[in-house]
């Protein structure tokens, strides 16, 4: 009779391994679709609201995660949590926070395939970023492969320059450009603390922490926000009628 362990374990193998394909289509196919809906949102309704947009997704967050641990007791609970670790997740929600504003600002002035690949950027941000907080190593074949995405990013960037010159809106692409960049590096620094977090604490915690944290920075910016356009708007009139 044979015996059937090998073949149980080659199956649980194939099934994670599938199950963590799957998942990882299912997540780009949400990206791909907040972009899409953004793009068409900001040239289409002239609907620019990156932080309002975080905002909703931060409230649900909190509404979710942070309400289940608020109901936890002990070392898990969210007062405890608050007490260690409170600042480590304020900076988290931060960059969390700053990185959604960016990409989604970014829709403004480049297109949604400059967004799309530059956000790539993050990448080698990710894994050097995991080399020395993860202690995670990689072979040749990795950073031959961050080396053709670096050199696909300066590629993309010099072509939306140029073909910016062209139709005479080159500083706005560049602007574009420039927020997707920095959007994807602190997208790296977020999506790094989010393993280690999510490895080392729970997943929990870590949505109940960034639903928190995430709704008052993008609750505070979002009031500042609203509170400067329209001194900015009044001082752009006035600025113009005195010319």
């Amino acid at each position: 009779m044979l015996n059937s362990e090998p073949y149980c374990f080659v199956f649980y193998i194939c099934r994670y391994i599938l199950k963590t394909i799957v998942l990882g289509q299912m997540l780009s196919l949400f990206i791909c679709g907040t972009a899409v809906t953004s793009q068409y949102l900001a040239e289409q309704f002239q609907v620019n609201t990156p932080m309002f947009q975080s905002f909703i997704n931060y409230s649900l967050l909190l509404l979710v995660y942070t309400t289940m641990l608020a109901f936890r007791t002990g070392n898990d609970s969210l007062l405890q949590i608050l007490k260690q670790r409170w600042w480590k997740y304020l900076l988290l929600g931060l960059a969390d926070v700053e990185a959604n504003y960016m990409i989604v600002k970014a829709y403004q002035y480049t297109t949604l395939t400059s967004v799309q690949l530059l956000d790539c950027f993050g990448i080698p941000v990710l894994m050097a970023l995991s080399w020395f907080i993860l202690r995670a190593r990689y072979k040749l074949i990795h950073f031959i492969a961050v080396a053709v995405c670096l050199l696909g990013v300066g590629t993309m960037v010099g072509a939306d320059i140029l073909a910016g010159r062209q139709d005479t809106e080159g500083s706005d692409v560049v602007i574009g450009d420039v927020l997707v960049l920095l959007g994807a590096s602190l997208y790296a620094i977020s999506n790094v603390s989010e393993e280690y977090i999510v490895k080392n604490l729970s997943r929990v915690e870590f949505l109940g922490m960034v639903g928190l944290f995430g709704t008052i920075i993008s609750g505070l910016q979002l009031i500042a926000l609203r509170s400067i356009c329209p001194v900015y708007v009044w001082a752009v009139q006035l600025h113009a009628s005195s010319d």
